[in-house]
């Protein structure tokens, strides 16, 4: 089976490698050519386990080949997947100008049956939109070409994006004709023969279902971050909240762990962008509406700590951040509670020095030189007045605590995500503050 996936980010890199991994001829398409040749050449833009290995692999294979061009491969693909960018509007709203101009290429140029696959998160009514452009190109060249739209949103976590396809614990799939599902069946009968879920639903379903989950897991968080500040103030810990809601089989444990807010290229935007379309439709999503203020609000705690702990006063106190991604095993920074902290911070006086394993270049990127970028997490810590944990990368999680005692200035940590114990903490002679648990 041949197909085409149109944009090479974290979807449609993903997307097109693991296609080809499993057999399927894949051609991979980009405007940019810069991206087109350094992918040629083996060079992954973004981070993530285990794909630089299965590009090399399927394009040595020559299941996986990569251009500029959709106009040149359109006649030799079968299925066409829009995996290209969403960004948000000025007003929360989705951008789907790339979405809608991909399917205006396929129209000006197919000459053949193509399904045309939305992988982007797009609000519901997208491929409404994509079918009529399609259809205008069509009539403008007065020709007739019959071709299917359907939509396949992706439920991909970045770091782990590589295994969540190849194993995923569901495919949801739109379709508006037979047709239209025999081919999808086809391309995902691998893994309809490993027993993993395949849901296929009418179109518009599958648009919102992208968008449902991801905010029902922002809910999850932001809850959870709103019961915690809750715990501080009443004497209760949350940990212990958490435990025990989370044994309640009808709540579950996932998601349900405190900290300084999510972050990333999904959440923030689908959150944003489901908010608009209930606006637009008349309707306004109050629960979300909290959970975005709850997950902002968040954003801040720690600096709160750290100024309530200095008594209003961190004018020349130097800083050091554990963790400068979104979350861990990315160098994603797309809504960071980092950037946040980093900005805090400066324009309190302080001087901010840093260490994350994969995101700095991302930070120099984003920042420039406002911070001191450090060699490694010992190093950070130099003459520290307080070190901040806020990404809970696996190499923080067991450090040496005498070489940080050592190293720090005043033996403080504020930990953001709730991977220390206290009593170890203070064991070792560090005064130790957390989310969700009052200060003793």
């Amino acid at each position: 089976m041949n197909i085409a996936i149109v944009g090479t980010g974290y979807v449609g890199l993903v997307t097109g490698t693991c296609f080809a991994e499993i057999g399927v001829n894949v051609v991979c398409v980009d405007t940019n050519a810069e991206k087109i040749e350094s992918l040629k050449k083996g060079i992954i833009p973004i981070y993530e386990n285990g794909l630089e290995e299965m590009v090399l692999r399927n394009s040595k294979a020559g299941r996986l080949t990569f251009t500029t061009s959709l106009e040149e491969c359109l006649d030799d693909v079968e299925v066409v997947f829009s995996a290209v960018g969403t960004p948000p509007d000025e007003d929360g709203s989705a951008d789907l100008s790339y979405v809608l101009e991909v399917a205006r290429t396929i129209g000006r140029n197919m000459r053949k049956y193509v399904l045309v696959v939305t992988k982007s998160t797009v609000p519901v009514g997208t491929a409404r939109k994509v079918r009529a452009a399609i259809q205008e190109e069509l009539d403008k060249r007065g020709v007739e070409v019959e071709f299917d739209v359907a939509s396949n949103p992706e439920f991909l976590k970045e770091g782990t994006a590589v295994k969540d396809f190849m194993s995923p614990d569901r495919v949801v799939v739109g379709v508006e004709s037979e047709h239209a599902r025999d081919v999808m069946s086809r391309l995902y009968k691998p893994f309809l023969l490993n027993n993993f879920r395949v849901i296929f639903m009418d179109i518009p379903s599958a648009e919102m279902t992208k968008y449902a989950a991801n905010s029902m897991l922002a809910t999850r968080i932001s809850f959870m971050n709103d019961i915690a500040n809750l715990c501080e103030l009443v004497g209760a810990d949350v940990n212990m909240v958490r435990s025990g809601i989370g044994s309640d089989t009808r709540i579950g444990r996932k998601f349900l762990y405190p900290g300084i807010g999510y972050g990333g290229s999904c959440f923030p935007k689908d959150v944003k962008a489901l908010i608009k379309t209930a606006e637009q439709n008349g309707y306004r999503m109050q629960v979300l509406s909290a959970v975005e203020e709850v997950n902002e609000r968040q954003k801040q705690v720690l600096f709160d700590k750290l100024l309530r702990y200095y008594g209003g006063d961190l004018k020349g106190k130097n800083i050091a951040l554990w963790g400068l991604s979104f979350k861990p095993e990315t160098d994603d920074m797309r809504e960071a509670p980092s950037l946040v902290l980093i900005d805090l911070l400066l324009q309190a006086g302080c001087t901010v020095r840093a260490y994350d394993p994969a995101a700095m270049t991302e930070c120099r990127r984003r920042i420039g030189e406002r911070i001191t970028y450090a060699s490694d997490m010992y190093d950070a810590l130099v003459d520290a007045d307080a070190l901040l944990l806020v990404t809970e990368w696996k190499e923080f999680r067991l450090p040496s605590w005498a070489v940080i005692k050592k190293t720090m200035r005043t033996p403080l940590i504020l930990d953001g995500r709730n991977i220390y114990e206290q009593q170890e903490m203070e064991a070792n002679g560090f005064t130790y503050l957390c989310i969700g648990k009052s200060f003793r």
